[in-house]
């Protein structure tokens, strides 16, 4: 990307929706502007764990208004994330359905530990350059992150479901401050996280920072007050649960520092903080001015290249875990790539490298499966990227992923895929043509054979001279043809 970009990202979060807006510069990204609303999703869950009529139209209000001041921004220019919320939602599809048409972008959920990295990220980029090992932890809405990192990598990261939003509803829901209150639920909150006491054990780290929200209240707070210097420390949190509980509700709470809308959350995010503070031994933690929303403009400069995008060492990483052959997959990628340009659809320069990324990437894990069962590896495969932990993937390129390794081979009328997604079909042709040409696991002869793409249609064309040299491939391409009846797409082979 070039110096001066203008470059979005939209943070849906279970308490805020918020909206960064940086320039490009020199390799920084510099605030233009920010804007955050409390939308509060995070206590609109039902005891069905569906969001309510009245927290979907909180949040399709607030990314209409969000819509607005990024109409003109191109599609790079943007990368919209769901969190925790979004992760529970049972009926999130028909949430997000809506929330896409309105905001006029894509909107990535993410799973809990894709969310800690970007947090680090967000982290490490606003803080001075050290070889300091590093806590950073953030207490949103409805989960708390805690990662373990030095200078931008991050190496141990988890994610934990208790927050402020959900431990406010759940041990002060009529805003009571109570003794008994704050014992129940930082006995709850510290049961939630007692697994985290070995892996980010005191020894592990030199500096703890705190991210957005909770800590971030918290900081504003013990600062305005004159307590500290802005830094969280134990005897600051003595005294701000002293404060909370002699004012005795959240409505009555009034501290410099504290902003309305933190109020109503403040009882249940101390809590976890706190209990934070106690299970890992932390004496002074320091507020971070970085959060989840500056590590997805960072991650939207590394997806830019190849060598930055922690995606390709993640691909690798997996299928070197599930011992998928790396010949080829390299054969597979490099032949299938070569069919894809050879369709001749127009694609910007720099979707057609994504594109193309994808269909690498799916070459690479197609036979990850093959490592549980063999005559199954396609379906083996797929689960596994559906449900696998992937820095840099968010759940739904996880999924697209899966489907493409399920439908590489097999019967496509069994595939729950959208077949109006033309680059989607294009790309799952290629790689199952591909497969087909390499099925000898040896380099095929592509001169005498071709793909052309039309309206819904592919045609397969070979020469007779071709065909007679490779009659077992010919005959495969001839049985895909009939693969590719019951879909909404055609495959003839001339």
């Amino acid at each position: 990307m070039q110096d001066g970009t203008l470059l979005a990202a939209v943070d849906l979060g279970s308490n805020s929706f918020r909206l960064e807006i940086g320039r490009l510069d020199f390799g920084q990204v510099r605030r233009v502007e920010y804007l955050k609303e409390t939308v509060r999703q995070g206590n609109g869950l039902d005891e069905a764990r569906n969001l309510t009529a009245d927290a979907m139209e909180r949040g399709w209000a607030c990314l209409a208004r969000f819509a607005e001041r990024l109409a003109g921004f191109a599609p790079h220019q943007v990368r919209a994330v769901a969190t925790q919320t979004l992760r529970e939602a049972r009926n999130r599809d028909v949430f997000l359905a809506r929330a896409r048409q309105i905001l006029g972008f894509p909107i990535d959920v993410i799973s809990g530990r894709e969310e800690a990295r970007l947090i680090y990220q967000g982290v490490a980029h606003l803080l001075p350059q050290s070889d300091e090992r590093r806590l950073v932890v953030d207490i949103g809405g409805r989960s708390t992150e805690l990662i373990l990192g030095r200078q931008y990598q991050a190496e141990v990261m988890e994610s934990y479901r208790v927050g402020s939003v959900a431990w406010s509803t759940k041990y002060f829901p009529e805003g009571q401050f109570t003794a008994a209150a704050f014992e129940r639920a930082g006995i709850a909150a510290q049961a939630v996280l007692d697994e985290a006491l070995s892996a980010y054990d005191p020894a592990r780290w030199d500096v703890a920072y705190g991210s957005s929200g909770t800590i971030g209240a918290v900081a504003d707070i013990v600062l305005a007050s004159g307590r500290t210097d802005g830094a969280i420390t134990r005897d600051a949190l003595d005294w701000l649960q002293g404060e909370l509980l002699q004012a005795r509700s959240a409505d009555r709470v009034r501290l410099p520092g504290l902003k309305d809308d933190r109020r109503p959350v403040i009882g249940g995010g101390f809590t976890v903080l706190r209990a934070v503070f106690d299970l890992l031994g932390i004496d002074t933690m320091q507020p971070a001015q970085g959060a989840l929303r500056h590590g997805v403009l960072y991650d939207m400069l590394d997806r830019e290249q190849a060598e930055t995008d922690v995606r390709n060492s993640t691909v690798e990483r997996l299928a070197a875990k599930f011992e998928a052959d790396p010949a080829q997959a390299e054969r597979v990628g490099r032949i299938a790539a070569r069919l894809f340009r050879g369709l001749g659809a127009r694609h910007a320069p720099a979707d057609l490298q994504r594109h193309e990324r994808t269909l690498a990437w799916a070459a690479r894990l197609h036979e990850i499966g093959t490592l549980i069962s063999h005559s199954d590896a396609h379906k083996h495969g797929a689960y596994i990227l559906d449900n696998a932990d992937a820095p840099g993937f968010a759940q739904g390129e996880l999924h697209l992923l899966g489907l493409l390794v399920l439908g590489h081979r097999g019967k496509l009328r069994k595939l729950e895929a959208d077949f109006s997604d033309a680059v989607f079909v294009q790309q799952l042709a290629c790689l199952r043509v591909a497969v087909i040409l390499c099925h000898a696991r040896r380099e095929p002869e592509l001169q005498g054979l071709k793909l052309i793409a039309g309206a819904q249609a592919f045609s397969l064309q070979m020469s007779k001279d071709w065909a007679a040299a490779w009659p077992q491939s010919a005959h495969l391409l001839r049985e895909e043809a009939l693969a590719w009846q019951k879909t909404p797409w055609t495959l003839s082979v001339h």
